[in-house]
């Protein structure tokens, strides 16, 4: 394997690392479509386009779109056309639209358009020309024309307030309404001129039900079935599945959430007749959320369980196109392999070895799936796994994998990763990867920095562009990554563990991984740090006030006072229900703020609606008003904080980005290494 000339000991060759994400793969097998972004001219954002790879893994891939403003979402029709999105007009107020790249060559033409913009959309498998559009829609607007009118006039008019008689109103770092999102059908142009795809409403004056909702479509254009938020009351709501037919817009709530159960989307079958869905036995304040598949027959609403017993969350379901079977992914042990569950006798069959496979998609003969995989020793690469020789595997062994040529290269690592493990007190066994730099050694011992994941319900084990380790061991940390009570990918007893106990097992866990990294012979226990985001960002807190074993913590969209954020985020009903008063009062880690005796750097968005900035702001003055670490003479005070006006609960903006690494880095290495203070001219003016 190639590797690139970019660097981890530069943030600007890393800031300009390409970026691939998503596969496409023609109705014939022979075309596979993926989007690789790259940093824009200006450093400011990232721009995508659309490449081809060589399905067989023999020609170089190449590019296909040169938008001036990118291009995302690409998928084949029936008929073998490229359908995209793309937003290529230079007006100020364009949007984007849906895009059409023929099989048999030519030039790209616009064919949908809408007064939001494309959000995003579906073709049917079997269909040749229907499309279904997903984007936002008023609900007084009658037609399109109306939509328009009102879009243009709250505009003109500078309106900005939103009326609001239900819950939520807001999701991760955006308004809710006045808009909705509505579903349209339509059918792709049959000529080759201008002629845009006239669009229906079908989902007319719906409200807020279709809110993040996840959907599939028929592969026979009939009708799709999509995630139905259903209204509680008392500000809650839960998902349900709803079928809406494609011709008439006739609604059918297949599947309604109650007391004891919730549902999400998994796909519908090749054949449309059945569809695989998971049920959440729905969390409480002493129970975590239970996770089971199943399958639903859709003629008659009869359904029964699938992978029954088997002890993974699954993260993303497709139906092999012969019908019999099913591949899916799930965290497993510090991976996310892809495992085949046959429909004939549920056996689950683990077909991939190390590393995380997403955007999974399969070639019309069921003989070859491919995905792209990536883990912490290389960013996200195209692959081929072979599903000829399934039923043969033997336990241990694996199918076939062959590595296709990405537009891409991987980068060069600044050092080697192993993994760490450990026995808890109660007895279960806690893992973790571990980044250590090249110079690390029994002569030349590294410094270690605790990295806590966010979630909880989550795990350390795909590349992350957004939180990589490999730029703190560029620096000379030993970066150590640990899945704590919580985490998934080990069972549900794992996750149970910690439920409504945030700051007892997972607390102890990273602790204890802590204590067994520090005794390897390259590790220097006498300089080390913690630091986390979002949940990792709570841990990060109650870390600080509850033990001095670390140099410096870094906190970056974190929870400080439970009572507060679990009314403010955007889903208060879901975190209220583990979030009972007595949970609060036990794991908020603002009842120790007097024992934070460690320097701190708070890191907060303000766009951060998941974590609000209130948050961030009262942690913030009662560091300076009430912990333990003595201010100096001066008056000033050894925490910092670093506020983001403009970005979300990650920060995404390239250059933000580097700056959220160097103030981070440059905080690391006064506290931690004891090196004097070095000014960083980018927070200067």
């Amino acid at each position: 394997m190639e590797h690139s000339k970019h660097s981890f000991h530069k943030l600007d060759s890393y800031i300009s690392m390409p970026r691939l994400g998503g596969l496409a793969l023609s109705p014939d097998g022979t075309r596979l479509v993926t989007t690789l972004s790259t940093l824009s001219e200006d450093e400011t954002s990232y721009d995508s386009a659309l490449w081809s790879i060589d399905p067989k893994g023999q020609t170089p891939a190449r590019r296909l779109t040169f938008g001036e403003q990118g291009e995302s979402q690409p998928q084949f029709t029936a008929s073998g056309d490229l359908l995209f999105v793309a937003k290529r007009s230079s007006k100020d107020d364009a949007k984007p639209e849906g895009w059409l790249l023929p099989a048999q060559g030519g030039e790209a033409r616009p064919i949908i358009s809408h007064p939001a913009g494309v959000q995003s959309l579906r073709v049917c498998e079997q269909s040749p020309h229907t499309i279904v559009l997903r984007t936002s829609g008023h609900s007084r607007a009658k037609d399109l024309e109306a939509e328009e009118k009102l879009r243009t006039a709250r505009k003109d008019k500078k309106v900005s307030a939103i009326l609001h008689t239900g819950y939520p109103v807001r999701f991760w770092d955006h308004d809710l309404g006045p808009s909705t999102p509505h579903f349209y059908v339509g059918s792709i142009p049959e000529t080759h001129d201008a002629t845009r795809t006239e669009l229906t409403d079908l989902t007319v004056g719906i409200g807020a039900n279709l809110e993040e909702s996840a959907f599939d479509v028929a592969p026979n254009g009939d009708f799709l079935i999509t995630e139905w938020q259903v209204l509680e009351g008392r500000a809650s709501m839960a998902p349900g599945l709803m079928r809406i037919d494609l011709h008439t817009g006739a609604q059918d709530l297949l599947l309604a959430p109650d007391d004891t159960y919730e549902y999400t989307l998994g796909k519908i079958s090749p054949d449309s007749k059945e569809l695989v869905y998971a049920r959440w036995h729905r969390s409480t304040a002493e129970t975590a959320p239970v996770f089971e598949l199943w399958l639903m027959h859709l003629a008659d609403g009869s359904t029964h369980q699938i992978a029954a017993g088997w002890d993974r969350w699954v993260n993303d379901i497709q139906w092999v196109p012969n019908g019999r079977s099913l591949l899916l992914t799930a965290d497993d042990n510090g991976h996310s392999p892809i495992f085949h569950l046959s429909l004939y006798n549920d056996k689950i069959t683990r077909l991939t070895g190390e590393g995380s496979f997403t955007d999974v998609t399969i070639s019309s003969d069921s003989r070859t799936a491919y995905a792209l995989r990536s883990s912490y020793l290389y960013p996200a690469e195209p692959v081929a796994v072979n599903l000829t020789h399934v039923h043969e595997l033997e336990a241990g062994d694996y199918s076939e994998l062959t590595e296709l040529l990405s537009p891409t290269e991987r980068p060069e690592l600044p050092g080697t990763l192993t993994e760490v493990s450990t026995t808890a007190e109660d007895g279960s066994t806690v893992r973790a990867w571990l980044a250590l730099p090249e110079s690390a050694s029994d002569q030349n011992k590294a410094p270690l920095l605790l990295w806590i994941h966010g979630g909880p319900l989550g795990s350390w084990n795909a590349w992350s562009w957004r939180w990589s380790p490999w730029l703190l061991v560029a620096q000379g940390y030993a970066v150590l990554l640990p899945d704590p009570a919580l985490s998934t990918g080990y069972g549900q007893d794992f996750i149970q563990r910690g439920w409504g106990r945030w700051g007892q097992e997972p607390f102890t866990d990273l602790m204890s991984i802590t204590d067994a990294t520090e005794a390897r012979d390259d590790i220097d226990e006498t300089r080390t740090a913690a630091m986390g985001g979002s949940f990792g960002g709570y841990m990060a807190n109650w870390v600080a006030g509850h033990t001095d074993r670390f140099k410096a913590i870094v906190t970056h969209a974190s929870l400080w006072a439970l009572e507060g954020f679990g009314k403010t985020t955007d889903a208060a009903f879901y975190w209220t229900r583990e979030m009972s008063p007595e949970m609060r009062e036990a794991n908020s880690p603002h009842h120790s703020i007097g024992n934070i005796v460690t320097p701190m750097l708070v890191i907060h968005g303000d766009k951060d609606y998941r974590v609000p900035i209130g948050e961030g702001l009262r942690l913030w003055y009662e560091l300076l008003a009430d912990s333990g670490l003595p201010q100096k003479e001066d008056g000033s005070t050894e925490h910092q904080f670093l506020y983001f006006p403009d970005e979300n609960h990650w920060i995404l903006s390239p250059q933000h980005a580097k700056i959220w690494y160097q103030v981070v880095t440059e905080f690391l290495s006064q506290k931690v290494l004891g090196n004097a203070p070095e000014e960083l001219p980018e927070l200067l003016g």
